[in-house]
């Protein structure tokens, strides 16, 4: 499963680090996560600068495609020239959305009618008909939005669960968890990430 983290220039360091790590450990399963974004590098929040691994042109081949949130994505989403490069098709992609990485869906007109996101980013969509839980992460079909930066670990979970199954995608999770909270980080992740699958037959995808 070829995956792209869409990674633009003030991106949330959190939301696409932490998923590349996360979803690159099924390596030998099949899944190969990239960096994805405009340019050679990109340039963090923070002020770190990361090297692009595929273009933006990718999205379109990607098998899942994870928008992370950033702090000019109100501006990118009304950048034309980065728009027209976004082509996703849910009926064939898994795509994933991390608090203000929603409205790159909801420009795109794909964002499903009940999603979750960060405080911040829930009074943009307020005057839509959007509906907003209060969880850290909601799927419909095909389509998945989490809430709140640590939230990036359930998505990533989320998305190997639907290409390797939800015991091994957990496997992975408890991995990373902190020592003496493992077990109960993987009984939390389990049973947020569970709820909201649909999983279909696993397909031999590869990098």
């Amino acid at each position: 499963m070829k995956i792209a983290i869409v990674t633009l220039d003030g991106f949330n360091e959190i939301d696409s680090f932490v998923a590349l790590s996360i979803l690159n450990r099924a390596k030998a399963d099949g899944v190969c996560a990239e960096i994805t974004g405009m340019g050679e590098t990109v340039t963090s929040m923070n002020g770190a600068t990361v090297t692009v691994q595929q273009p933006l042109s990718f999205v379109a081949k990607a098998d899942a495609v994870l928008f992370g949130s950033g702090i000019h994505t109100r501006d990118q989403i009304n950048t034309p020239e980065l728009m027209a490069k976004l082509s996703l098709d849910p009926s064939r992609q898994l795509i994933g959305a991390q608090c203000s990485g929603v409205l790159f869906l909801h420009r795109l007109g794909i964002l499903p009618a009940t999603i979750t996101t960060d405080t911040k980013t829930r009074p943009v969509l307020a005057r839509t008909d959007t509906v907003i839980e209060d969880r850290p992460l909601v799927a419909q079909g095909n389509i998945v939005t989490s809430g709140g930066c640590l939230s990036s670990s359930y998505l990533a979970g989320w998305m190997l669960a639907k290409h390797v199954g939800i015991d091994k995608a957990i496997s992975i999770l408890e991995y990373v968890a902190p020592v003496g909270q493992k077990s109960q980080f993987a009984k939390q992740a389990r049973d947020i990430i569970s709820k909201q699958l649909d999983i279909p037959a696993k397909r031999p995808l590869y990098c």
